[in-house]
C-alpha cells in the first residue's frame, strides 16, 4: 500500500481529513489522539481495539458460542405498523435533516480505500504489551458506593529528578498513597504517573488530576479564585433510559438533577466551551434546549454527529432504523462568551452541525461531517 500524505500525518496525529477539504469529513483515532499525552508509555492500537466489554474470559475455558435470541411470534404474524406520535415525528424529522450529512461523511471514508486497509492491519497487529495487572477489572462505581470507600487508597509512583547526582538526566521512583475517592489527585511530576490498586496498574498523563466522587461532592471541582477555571467541559450523564435501566448495566440519574450542576461556576470566566452527550430520545432533547443548557448558561449550541462504523468502513447497524441509530449526537456550546464578537476572541466559534470521534467497543469507529 502507497502511504499518502494524508497517511503519514494520521500515523502521528490520529486526525485523517477525508476526500480533501471537499466534503471536511474527518476520521479520529482516540489511540493516537491519547497518545499525545504520554512519554514514557503508548497505547497499542491491536490491544486497544481487541478489548473486551462483556464478562472476562479465563484463560483455559473454552469459549461459548451464544445462540442468537429470537423473539417468538404467533403463527405467521407481522408486526403490526404504527403511527408515530409527536415526539418521535419530532425526532424523525431531526434525523432527516442529519442524514445527508451523514451519508455524506460515510461515502468519503468508503472511497478512502488507504485508510481502511491500514485501520484492518493497525488492530491485526502482533505488538508487545505490558500486563496491566492481574484479576478482573475494578468496578469503581461499585466500590465507591461500599462503606470501605472513605479507606481505600490508590499509591502512585511519579519520577523525580536527582537534586545532587553525578549522572546528568538521572532520576529516582517517589511512591505517594493518596485516598482514593473524594480527593482531587494531581500528576505534578515531569512525566506520566503510575498508579496501583488492587493489583491493577494505571497510568496518568502528566498534569492531570481527577476526583472520584459522586454527584454530591462535584462542587470540589470550583476553583478556589474567581479568576481562574475550566475552559473546556465534557459531561457524559448517565441518562435515564428504560433499556439501561432493563438490563442493569450502569446507574442512572434522574435528569432534573443535573439542572443543579454548578457548570457556570465551574467555567473559566474568560470563557469555556461545554461538550454535553446526549442520546436520541426527543424528550431528552427538549428538556436539554430548553431547560438544561439554558440553566447553565450555555449559548449556541451546535449538534455533532458521532457516526458508528466497523473497521470494513460500514455502518454498526440500518440508518434509517428508528429506534437503533447507528449514531448519537453532542451538544457543544459556550459560556462566557459573546458569540457575536467573533474578533479578539480566544475561541474558534463552530458553525452548522460539525464532528466528534469515539470508539467505545472493539468493532466501532466513527466518522462525523465538519
Amino acid at each position: 500500500m502507497e502511504v499518502c500524505d494524508e497517511l503519514r500525518s494520521f500515523e502521528v496525529t490520529g486526525v485523517y481529513r477525508l476526500d480533501g477539504t471537499s466534503t471536511g469529513a474527518t476520521f479520529l483515532d482516540p489511540v493516537r489522539l491519547l497518545n499525545a499525552s504520554y512519554q514514557r508509555f503508548r497505547i497499542v492500537p491491536s490491544a486497544y481495539y481487541s478489548r473486551s466489554f462483556g464478562p472476562p474470559h479465563q484463560e483455559g475455558e473454552p469459549e461459548i458460542e451464544r445462540p442468537e435470541k429470537r423473539r417468538k411470534r404467533k403463527g405467521n404474524q407481522k408486526p403490526k405498523s404504527r403511527e408515530l406520535n409527536p415526539m418521535e415525528q419530532i425526532a424523525e424529522a431531526r434525523h432527516q435533516e442529519a442524514r445527508p450529512l451523514l451519508l455524506k461523511a460515510h461515502e468519503s471514508l468508503i472511497k478512502a480505500k488507504h485508510l481502511l486497509e491500514y485501520i484492518s492491519k493497525t488492530i491485526k497487529g502482533n505488538e508487545h504489551t505490558l500486563d496491566a495487572g492481574s484479576g478482573s477489572e475494578n468496578n469503581f462505581v461499585e466500590l465507591g458506593t461500599s462503606w470501605r470507600a472513605p479507606f481505600y487508597e490508590i499509591t502512585l509512583c511519579f519520577r523525580k529528578p536527582h537534586v545532587q547526582g553525578n549522572e546528568e538526566g538521572s532520576f529516582h521512583a517517589q511512591k505517594t498513597s493518596f485516598p482514593l475517592f473524594n480527593s482531587i489527585i494531581s500528576v505534578e511530576g515531569i512525566d506520566e504517573a503510575e498508579g496501583e490498586f488492587q493489583n491493577r496498574h494505571y497510568i496518568l498523563p502528566r498534569e492531570s488530576c481527577f476526583l472520584m466522587t459522586d454527584f454530591k461532592r462535584v462542587r470540589d471541582l470550583i476553583p478556589c479564585s474567581p479568576n481562574q477555571g475550566y475552559n473546556l467541559i465534557v459531561i457524559d450523564p448517565p441518562w435515564e433510559n428504560g433499556c439501561v435501566r432493563q438490563k442493569e448495566a450502569y446507574p442512572t440519574l434522574p435528569n432534573r438533577y443535573l439542572l443543579y450542576l454548578p457548570v457556570q461556576e465551574l467555567a473559566h470566566p474568560a470563557g469555556a466551551l461545554l461538550v454535553l452527550w446526549i442520546t436520541n430520545r426527543e424528550k431528552l432533547r427538549a428538556f436539554v434546549e430548553k431547560k438544561l443548557l439554558p440553566s447553565w448558561g450555555v449559548k449556541d449550541p451546535t449538534v455533532f454527529y458521532w457516526l458508528k462504523v466497523k473497521p470494513d468502513g460500514s455502518l454498526i447497524g440500518d440508518l434509517d432504523l428508528f429506534h437503533h441509530r447507528p449514531y448519537e449526537c453532542l451538544l457543544l456550546g459556550y459560556i462566557n462568551v459573546n458569540t457575536n464578537a467573533k474578533q479578539g476572541s480566544n475561541f474558534k466559534f463552530l458553525e452548522g452541525s460539525q464532528v466528534v470521534k469515539n470508539t467505545p467497543s472493539p468493532d466501532e469507529w466513527a466518522i462525523c461531517q465538519c
